[in-house]
């Protein structure tokens, strides 16, 4: 990890290819399976594959949706956390100083764009790529988690 204090980044110092943000409906599906392509994506979160983006608004984003989940998933309280933990201890973090808003329809949609703005970002994955419409004049492309797996060769 790496910090460069003037923009307020904390960095892996190994950055892999491929950058990304993972809308919330892929981190939610993750934790309602172990086996499918969201569930892949996260496990996949400390190899050289790709590199996870995060901003405090979408982490407490994950953590409120996770934690309402609660008795619906296989998971307790304790174990969101252990998860949440992993997550953020394996991502980049990201201070947005600069909002596009509006982009989008939805404004927690134009959150997760602003973040790979900032991030520099290939990829939002997501399943409502329909929902980010729009995003490549940014330079950026909405997938959905199989389709990034496939892609870096991981299905």
């Amino acid at each position: 990890m790496g910090i460069d204090q003037s923009k307020g980044i904390i960095y892996n110092t190994a950055m892999s290819k491929h950058q990304i943000v993972a809308d919330t409906n892929v981190f939610v599906t993750a934790l309602r399976s172990q086996f499918g392509a969201s569930y892949k994506l996260f496990s996949l979160i400390d190899e050289d594959i790709y590199q996870l983006n995060l901003s405090v608004p979408l982490a407490l984003e994950y953590e409120a949706v996770a934690k309402r989940m609660i008795g619906e998933i296989a998971l307790n309280e304790k174990e969101v956390d252990d998860i949440l933990d992993f997550v953020i201890n394996n991502s980049n973090h990201w201070q947005i100083y600069y909002l596009w808003r509006p982009q989008l329809k939805d404004p927690g949609d134009d959150m997760v764009l602003e973040l790979a703005v900032t991030a520099n970002c290939n990829y939002i994955i997501t399943y409502n790529v329909n929902d980010f419409k729009g995003i490549e004049k940014f330079g950026i492309k909405a997938i959905t988690p199989k389709e990034f797996l496939e892609m870096v060769g991981q299905i």
